[in-house]
């Protein structure tokens, strides 16, 4: 027995005559019968009654029929999923991701991205920046977005820097202004994320010698939009989080001094990359650029106006 008589059985079944089963197979009418004939001898059944030129399946034809049909499916189905991965349809996508974009933008992106793709597994896990290197060295993610500076071997790791700006409470007198010094956050409460942190750090030598009331301070920059949304105070932080509430009561500025508040996009050295990941990869950036443009943020602030 081999797949050609098979194909030529199932064609016969298919379409009830030999000469169709030939054009279906792009063979002669008698290479077909030649193909039943030698399917029969390798089973042992007698398949079909002949009449002339007129067949009819027997009942041996229609029991083994239902199991070549399953086995044609799974076929089918393998090519399928083949053209998937082809197409980056189907596979694994294992992203970690620090809380400033896990708990926003990247599931928001993630949802989009799979919308198209019924076979693609995906996983997001929100991790401190620290294990969100660990997780990638590991093996548990295939790639990963955190806060840097970080420099180890054995990982491919690209910067993606932007400018942090200033969260206001809408309605507060600082709205009015285009940017905003260090010297306009004198005497105001500032929200801070939790000490210790590079970007903390960064915050904290640019108003260095500027008064201000009793901080805040929170470990996710998603509280601190929370609370600045509350009127509780001002907050410097990544432009990303920030435009998740440009519709919710805040308000963004740029910020006079330059404080990097992006991300570092990191995959393992080892391992080849996967089409998934790095279409995944180019996509998200894509979308990010997109929402932080300033004709994008503008129009949401107009909006929420």
């Amino acid at each position: 027995m081999n797949l050609r008589q098979v194909e030529a059985f199932r064609a016969v079944m298919l379409t009830g005559q030999m000469t169709t089963a030939a054009e279906l197979m792009s063979i002669t009418q008698p290479a077909v019968s030649r193909l039943i004939r030698d399917f029969e001898h390798a089973t042992r059944l007698r398949l079909f009654e002949r009449r002339g030129n007129q067949i009819t399946p027997t009942q041996e034809a229609v029991t083994l029929w239902s199991e070549v049909n399953r086995a044609f499916v799974g076929l089918k189905r393998i090519a399928a999923v083949a053209d998937e991965i082809t197409r980056q349809a189907a596979g694994t996508l294992r992203i970690a991701a620090m809380p400033a974009l896990g708990n926003g933008v990247l599931p928001r992106f993630l949802a989009r991205f799979l919308r198209d793709k019924p076979n693609l597994h995906a996983s997001l896990s929100g991790l401190p920046s620290s294990m969100v290197m660990e997780a990638v060295g590991a093996g548990q993610a295939d790639i990963g977005y955190a806060d840097g500076p970080l420099d180890r071997p054995g990982f491919v790791i690209e910067t993606r820097s932007m400018a942090a700006v200033v969260a206001i409470p809408e309605g507060h007198p600082l709205c009015a202004r285009d940017v905003i010094c260090p010297q306009d956050l004198q005497g105001q409460r500032m929200i801070s994320l939790e000490p210790g942190t590079i970007f903390a750090m960064r915050v904290e030598v640019a108003l260095a010698g500027i008064a201000r009331l009793s901080p805040l301070e929170t470990r996710l920059s998603h509280t601190a939009l929370s609370l600045v949304s509350e009127k509780a105070g001002i907050s410097i932080i990544d432009p990303t989080s920030a435009s998740e509430f440009t519709e919710r009561g805040v308000v963004i500025r740029p910020f006079s001094i330059f404080i990097d508040a992006g991300f570092l996009v990191i995959r393992p050295a080892s391992q080849s990359h996967s089409g998934i990941v790095e279409r995944f990869a180019r996509e998200f950036q894509a979308f990010h650029d997109e929402l932080l443009c300033p004709a994008s943020v503008q129009q949401r602030a107009t909006a929420a106006v």
